[in-house]
């Protein structure tokens, strides 16, 4: 049994043994003080503490924020809820959407429905892509969406032009990637790699969820409860990667990225010219921008296959929720609220081309005529971009997506094998729940 199933067996039978799990809060209905984890440092802890300063002000509310990196994965917020003293509200990153969804199928959060009721929010006005992330089967309402990425094919326009391609033309297409990659990749006289096209396992790519989808994999079927990896989709993705591995030796691939730097750092092979393309976020080109401004780069939607999800991406989605037993659920789902407006986002959305969870579009944000947000929009409004995966089993599915992965492209064993076992083993997971 996992840290986070066994904590989680604590939270449910704790809950059980009270009286309701809105009673914790009636005590401070009229308090407007409570405590908020937020997950970032940097450009973005710096905006978020001028809109909780902002909140306080206009509200008179004390708002004991406190920066919790990884509070959700390492196990810091389940030991919390155990111990009886969680935060009222924590935002998670794009990167943890899956987990608080998991976790609320477990029981470990507490439903919204009242608190967004009393605070007039209308979840119509919601982008419908969002809407199947908010709520669990039981038709409660469990999560707030912030904002939303979207990855993004970047490419090197310079380098594109030096191999003969078009750079108004990017590939659309599996194959055309393989073939512009091909193009692009130089290797040495003695078979070392100078330069790759594109690595589809580094930056968004390294997500498990990243290629299944652009293939068209559908993963969980949320109608019938059904785990569904070991289908032609998934075992064409993991193919594909092997491929690569194949045709470049993955050991030489992993000697040519053991220097690579960071997203965030002038040693990231996209702004060295290592790597031709690559498949991020929306936010990579503010990182541009800072570490390597003299990068002529332009971007696309990620290329899927025929039978795969055109222009399409993988959400990730900054997530506002309330842990079980919070002393001050309406006072934190009130400030959820105000921050993710678009008038208070629009400084941090124009910084970082983060998309807006809402219908209506606000003239606060700020990207009219600029290349990669109209990208932005484009995949985001794709019919075929969206949540994976939103099952209890989510964070073991990606667990189990990601050995798959390098089982294939370090020992090129059948991926399909290995998705039927990992099939078996969650499904036989979810049946337990």
């Amino acid at each position: 049994m996992s840290l986070i199933s066994f904590l989680v067996i604590i939270v449910v039978l704790s809950g059980c043994s009270s009286s309701d799990s809105s009673s914790s809060s009636t005590s401070n209905e009229n308090s407007k003080e409570f405590t908020y984890w937020y997950p970032w440092g940097g450009d973005s802890e710096k905006w978020d503490k001028e809109r909780i300063a902002d909140y306080e002000e206009k509200e008179g509310t004390k708002i004991n924020a406190v920066y919790v990196p990884d509070g959700i994965t390492n196990g810091k917020l389940l030991s919390a809820i155990t111990g009886g003293n969680p935060p009222d509200l924590v935002l998670g990153d794009g990167n943890d959407y899956q987990l608080a969804y998991s976790l609320a199928s477990q029981g470990a959060l507490e439903p919204l429905d009242q608190y967004l009721e009393k605070a007039g929010f209308d979840e119509n006005t919601v982008l419908d892509g969002f809407r199947s992330l908010m709520k669990q089967p039981d038709g409660k309402t469990y999560i707030l969406p912030q904002d939303s990425n979207v990855n993004l094919l970047y490419y090197n326009v310079d380098m594109f032009e030096a191999a003969g391609l078009d750079p108004e033309n990017p590939p659309t297409t599996i194959e055309e990637l393989d073939q512009a990659a091909e193009a692009l990749t130089k290797l040495n006289n003695d078979g070392s790699i100078e330069t790759l096209g594109f690595i589809p396992w580094i930056d968004a790519g390294e997500d498990p969820y990243t290629w299944p989808w652009a293939f068209g994999a559908t993963m969980y079927d949320p109608e019938t409860k059904k785990v569904s990896l070991n289908e032609k989709s998934m075992i064409d993705a993991f193919k594909w990667m092997d491929s690569y591995a194949v045709r470049y030796n993955p050991e030489k691939i992993k000697s040519f990225t053991s220097g690579f730097g960071g997203a965030f750092s002038p040693d990231h092979p996209f702004m060295t010219g290592k790597v031709a393309m690559t498949v991020s976020g929306n936010w990579f080109a503010n990182a541009l921008k800072i570490y390597s401004p003299d990068t002529k780069y332009k971007v696309a939607a990620i290329p899927s296959p025929p039978e795969g999800r055109k222009d399409s991406s993988v959400f990730g989605t900054n997530v506002f929720f309330v842990p079980k037993g919070a002393k001050n659920p309406q006072a934190a789902i009130n400030f959820a609220l105000f921050g993710n407006q678009d008038k208070v986002l629009a400084d941090n959305i124009n910084i970082w081309r983060s998309i807006s969870i809402w219908k209506e579009k606000s003239d606060a944000i700020q990207w009219e005529n600029d290349q990669v947000y109209e990208t932005v929009l484009k995949v985001a409004e794709s019919p075929d971009s969206g949540h994976p995966a939103l099952t209890s089993v989510a964070s073991e599915m990606g667990d189990e997506l990601t050995s798959i992965r390098d089982k294939v492209i370090y020992n090129h064993e059948d991926p399909s094998q290995l998705l039927q076992k990992s099939q078996d083993k969650l499904q036989e997971k979810l049946d337990k729940k």
